[in-house]
């Protein structure tokens, strides 16, 4: 029943998501990160080997304590509940297309200073000087990155392992958004956090933009671009993503972004026209199909699992030692 229940609690997590996003007070995910922030002030030296004691302390005993509670609730409607409660939490899809779709009607207004202030909530890119296509273009990529972030990769975790690959993947890339910046502070401590957010997300980047090509409205378009601008961009994940919508919108990403006097050049990807304030609102359209996709893919490879569970052959008793 586990996996069969694990299907269940990923369709109505997802579900839960789409019908209410993330609740404005009291978000799990915002109590963890005042936890550590705690155990940051308590724990904190310019060392990798602090800052890896700090990532397994708390991505570590966070899938402890996910793994105890699933045991306790395994089997029948306990741990569907415990599955669709946990995907719930984990999940930021509907959030982030609403915070685009802000974005949108801001730059359809032409209301620059809304819109300079709002991106601050997808992106940290520095927004003071950057006209409405700089804008629209942070957008874009943000709900690229962000979906593979905030829901393909969770329900890619959940799927496998269930609540420890749900609360333990949002954990690790809560700290990587937390501390995993090169910074002067975190450039030795936050490297365990960040290093560990890439390793997680490298299978998950790549089932996105897998995904990406399948729903979108130009698949070649799509397979070619993300296949030949995926590494162009500095992180080993987010430009597999970004690649595959640059092809499927027929848009242009990438270049140089300015993050508060540091400049990155985060490499070109796609072919086609600059992104203009009209494609915010196809972005965000893409990234609600590729969500869809996502948790069917979840779902039915949760289903396959537990076939595969149910054709192996029962364990032998163990006999007890005279």
């Amino acid at each position: 029943m586990g996996s069969r229940a694990r299907a269940l609690g990923l369709a109505a997590g997802f579900l839960a998501d789409r019908a209410f996003g993330d609740p404005r007070r009291g978000h799990p995910v915002a109590l963890f990160g005042r936890v550590a922030g705690g155990v940051e002030r308590v724990g904190y030296a310019d060392s990798r080997a602090r800052g890896a004691a700090y990532t397994v302390l708390l991505v570590g005993g966070t899938a402890v304590v996910a793994e105890v509670a699933q045991r306790r609730m395994r089997g029948g409607v306990a741990e569907v509940v415990v599955v669709a409660v946990s995907t719930f939490t984990v999940l930021g899809g509907t959030s982030l297309v609403r915070e685009a779709e802000a974005m949108a009607r801001l730059l359809e207004a032409d209301d620059l200073a809304g819109a300079r202030d709002r991106l601050s909530h997808v992106c940290a890119r520095d927004a003071a000087d950057l006209e409405s296509p700089d804008l629209a273009r942070a957008t874009v990529e943000s709900v690229a990155e962000n979906t593979s972030d905030a829901v393909v990769a969770p329900l890619f975790w959940g799927a496998l392992f269930g609540v420890p690959g749900l609360l333990g993947y949002r954990a690790a890339n809560t700290l990587d958004a937390m501390v995993g910046y090169r910074s002067a502070r975190y450039e030795r401590f936050g490297w365990a956090s960040a290093r560990v957010d890439d390793l997680l997300n490298l299978p998950p980047a790549r089932v996105a933009a897998m995904l990406t090509v399948a729903v979108a409205d130009r698949p070649g378009d799509a397979w070619r671009i993300w296949r030949r601008d995926g590494a162009h961009h500095p992180s080993p994940n987010a430009g597999q993503v970004e690649a595959a919508a640059a092809g499927a919108l027929g848009v242009r990403l990438g270049g140089a972004n300015d993050y508060f006097g540091v400049t990155e050049n985060r490499g070109v990807m796609g072919d086609g026209r600059p992104v203009d304030v009209a494609d915010v609102r196809r972005s965000a359209a893409l990234s609600r199909r590729v969500s869809s996709a996502a948790t069917v893919a979840a779902v039915l490879g949760a289903l396959v699992a537990a076939r595969a569970a149910d054709a192996l052959p029962p364990v032998p008793a163990v006999w007890r030692r005279r």
